[in-house]
């Protein structure tokens, strides 16, 4: 019984008090959200395999930070516990006070505008043109030029505007292209008789 007890104490408790793990937590919770925030929306939007190693590697490095040599289940559980309660209340609060959403997040980029890449832009953030072009691509445009804005969001998506003769048919262009049809239809069809008649009255 002792032994079964003793094997099982590293896993239900851990070497660090809960309030210290606490303070761990949301403090390495602050430092990351700003670190992204200096960074830019480029780490954010994942458009390269650069920037998934980054994350990856990122995440393992803060791990000892966060639980520091606790290695018990309860430890963990208490931290991803406060991890998830401080995230929902900062996500709660920057959509409630728009000002606090673009501390924290930032304003959307615009990277192009009318059918041409704003170069400058682009470099500052650290993009690449293959990468904006392949997004385009993706989203239903051949390239730059059918495009009338494209914009790097807060969260790192990228949101192609196309412009309106380069645009998808949805349902309702498909059906008031079908009740245009069917209108001109019926007016072929109301003038058909007398087109006939006429024709009939040149035979004679």
């Amino acid at each position: 019984m002792h032994a079964a007890h003793d094997a099982l104490t590293p896993f239900l408790h851990g070497e660090v008090p809960y309030p210290e793990k606490a303070l761990r937590t949301i403090g390495v919770y602050v430092l990351i959200l700003v670190l992204l925030r200096i960074v830019g929306k480029r780490q954010l939007a994942q458009l390269s395999t650069f920037d998934l190693v980054v994350m990856l590697l990122l995440a393992n490095v803060v791990q000892n930070a966060v639980i520091g040599p606790d290695n018990s289940v309860v430890g963990a559980a208490f931290g991803a516990a406060v991890l998830l309660g401080v995230n929902s209340v900062v996500v709660r609060t920057a959509a409630r006070y728009e000002w606090l959403g673009r501390l924290l997040e930032g304003s959307p980029t615009t990277l192009a505008r009318d059918g041409h890449w704003l170069t400058r832009v682009i470099r500052r953030n650290g993009l690449r043109r293959a990468d904006l072009d392949a997004a385009v691509r993706h989203q239903g445009g051949d390239d730059v030029t059918e495009t009338t804005e494209v914009t790097l969001e807060p969260g790192g998506a990228l949101v192609v505007q196309l412009a309106e003769a380069n645009q998808s048919a949805d349902k309702a262009d498909i059906a008031a292209l079908e009740a245009a049809l069917a209108a001109l239809t019926r007016k072929v069809d109301a003038l058909s008789p007398r087109d006939d008649s006429g024709r009939g009255g040149e035979r004679r």
